[in-house]
């Protein structure tokens, strides 16, 4: 996002300025720096510590009230889907979530995002007031950091009134996993309906430990129970956009393709080759998962082991 708004503030002679929401946040302010920052916001309150939608809420409608920015940007993530809609009402402004496109008409930001399960697509421009957006993870390049750049830092008060506190997060518990979260990770191999069972998706972890990726699953996996909803991919789940996009045994269905299909390259292990996930697919594979994925994992150790 950082890389998405230098570039749009360099055509339109802006500044960049990043917000920064926690607890004993440290010297971020060089890395969001050497990203495209002029300027950072600290908010650093123990009582932002942890997420919680008021609290957060109140912060950033306060900040963008105060410093009129022209266009302010989000993750369209778990987090960002529940912050960024209360942001616009409580400025009383509109959101165009979920874009995976953002260019200027003249000077006025005009932002693309898919709609009808990604079967098409709607561009559209903030008719009044700041132009609030969610971004689709990884859709955007990251610039090439700039050691040189330096950013200034301005605390932002933080003033709660206890209507913000009424609910407070007192822990939160991670999974542990050596795999890369899902909506971050640059490769994701994911299992459908033709894994059969809870106890084959080892075979897809084999793969995805090999190539450094993280593990996902469509609708039909998870409602069998073969493996935890966090982990789908889909429009009920996850929307994803890795480098890579193994589907192995995934029929394609339009639910799985809208949170899937913005993929840099998408790799499709099916044995029917009618199946719908082929229309999308860079590459193909019309065969048996059991047969076709094994092959791949031993064709990534024998690589590495190659160095």
């Amino acid at each position: 996002m950082l890389s998405l708004a230098r570039r749009i503030a360099d055509q339109q002679g802006g500044e960049t300025a990043a917000v920064v929401l926690g607890h004993n946040l440290g010297d971020c302010a060089a890395d969001l720096a050497r990203f495209g920052a002029d300027r950072v916001y600290l908010a650093d309150d123990e009582r932002l510590a942890a997420y919680a939608t008021l609290p957060y809420t109140r912060v950033l409608a306060d900040l963008v009230r105060a410093r009129e920015p022209r266009l302010v940007l989000a993750g369209y993530t778990v987090m960002g889907r529940d912050l960024m809609p209360r942001v616009a009402a409580r400025l009383g402004t509109g959101l165009f979530t979920d874009c995976t496109g953002l260019e200027l008409d003249g000077t006025e930001p005009v932002f693309t995002r898919p709609i009808y399960a990604g079967k098409a697509f709607v561009r559209g421009m903030a008719a009044s007031g700041p132009a609030l957006a969610t971004i689709r993870p990884n859709v955007f390049p990251v610039q090439p950091p700039d050691d040189g750049r330096t950013a200034a830092v301005e605390m932002v008060q933080v003033d709660l009134p206890p209507a913000d506190l009424r609910v407070v997060v007192r822990e939160v518990m991670r999974a542990v996993s050596a795999r890369p979260e899902l909506t971050e990770a640059d490769i994701i191999v994911s299992g459908g309906r033709g894994i059969k069972g809870p106890e084959n998706f080892k075979i897809l972890e084999e793969l995805a430990d090999c190539l450094g990726a993280a593990v996902g699953a469509s609708r039909a996996a998870v409602d069998a129970g073969w493996i935890e909803q966090r982990f789908q991919v889909g429009q009920t789940g996850k929307t994803v956009s890795p480098v890579l996009y193994i589907a192995c045994g995934i029929s394609g269905a339009i639910q799985h393709l809208a949170g899937m299909g913005s993929s840099k390259c998408i790799v499709a292990v099916n044995k029917d080759p009618e199946a719908n996930i082929f229309k999308v697919a860079d590459y193909g594979i019309v065969g048996d998962l059991f047969e076709v994925v094994p092959e791949m994992t031993a064709v990534c150790r024998e690589m590495k082991a190659q160095g």
